[in-house]
């Protein structure tokens, strides 16, 4: 319990291109947090299997793959940098691919697992910010304050169709729009741990709002906990 009171969490669940992950930053840069992208990790499962010839249905293999996984992740602007056995991957696990991967990874009970411990050891102190799908509901329960972010499917096919035109890679605005609905079908309906708000969690729909207008407000909803000052 004391644990708890030094190291509060905050966890900010929701679907793909919902924002969590640029909310999580920005929230956790202003507060002065950790930060933790659970979908980092399965991301880099799926990656490492790939390197070592694993099959993404061999949950006999990718349960010790997970446990053991040489990560190292390096804090800096734009969410850092990700190491995998030594080499930098951060590129490599944001792409729509790594997103499909990860989402058949994540849907492995074992998997989910011996990943479970790796994640609650980020909670330290001044505070979490605790990134994914299923912060609220499985990984930190008793969180202090729990986000469901949401947005359209539109909205978000949109918003992936942006970034990757900005990067300079082709994109079809349609097909990002049909891997985003699959990838929430797949991630709503597995048997373990669901894409569900938890039943204390403040559900945010940030298909209107701009970044600094959902970051306001998760600082607001902070500081009616009384976890960080409305600033």
């Amino acid at each position: 319990m004391t644990e708890q009171v030094e190291a509060p969490v905050l966890a900010i669940d929701g679907p793909g291109g919902a924002g969590k992950g640029t909310i999580s930053r920005l929230v956790a840069e202003r507060l002065g947090w950790h930060l933790l992208d659970s979908g980092a990790l399965y991301r880099l499962t799926a990656l490492a299997a790939a390197r070592h010839n694993i099959k993404l249905d061999n949950e006999d293999a990718l349960e010790p793959l997970a446990a053991n996984l040489d990560v190292v992740f390096v804090p800096g602007e734009e969410g850092g940098r990700v190491y995998l056995e030594s080499e930098d991957v951060s590129d490599i696990i944001r792409t729509e691919q790594a997103g499909d991967r990860a989402s058949l990874v994540a849907a492995l009970p074992r998997v989910r697992q011996a990943l479970l411990r790796r994640q609650r050891d980020f909670q330290k102190p001044p505070g979490l910010v605790a990134d994914g799908r299923d912060m609220g509901t499985v990984v930190f329960p008793d969180a202090e304050l729990k986000i469901f972010l949401t947005a359209s499917a539109e909205e978000r096919a949109k918003r992936r169709y942006l970034q990757l035109r900005e990067a300079g890679e082709d994109a079809s605005l349609s097909s990002l729009l049909k891997e985003i609905q699959a990838r929430d079908a797949r991630d709503m309906q597995r048997s373990v741990a669901p894409l569900i708000p938890a039943e204390d969690a403040i559900e945010l729909d940030t298909t209107h709002l701009t970044i600094p207008e959902v970051v306001d407000r998760v600082a607001a909803f902070l500081a009616q906990r009384g976890l960080a000052t409305d600033a």
